[in-house]
């Protein structure tokens, strides 16, 4: 599992380290049932506090993207297919709004921005 910790980022350091561990789980690269590193070698390995990292695995458990067997660790919960097209929702909502940033600052006009998403839509299929 690669973590990568940015201490120019604006981002709090456990978010960081829940963001990437759940990016990592919904893209497949941390599968069903995996063993996560334990909170200790993961503060460890990456040079932070233990709390810090408790943190981010207590959210991605609250979240249902891991789960934790006592004196074994944590592991990877099943996907929640509801869970994962609300995240991905959420992602293409976000694109959306960039996409009409960017749209208004080229004055282009919702007609011209339609056709575009539908020339888009029809080279995908």
């Amino acid at each position: 599992m690669d973590i990568l910790i940015d201490n120019k980022s604006g981002a709090p350091i456990y978010d960081q380290i829940y963001t990437q561990i759940k990016a990592q789980i919904i893209s497949g690269a941390l599968r069903e049932d995996e063993l996560l590193p334990s909170i200790r070698n993961l503060a460890k390995d990456l040079r932070i506090s233990v709390i810090t990292t408790k943190r981010a695995y207590d959210e991605l458990e609250r979240e249902g993207f891991i789960y934790t067997v006592a004196g074994k660790g944590c592991f990877v919960a099943a996907k929640n297919v509801e869970l994962l097209r609300e995240e991905n929702l959420k992602k293409i909502e976000e694109h959306m709004e960039e996409i009409v940033k960017l749209a208004a600052s080229c004055n282009l006009s919702r007609e011209e921005l339609v056709h575009m998403f539908q020339y888009i839509m029809e080279g995908s299929e």
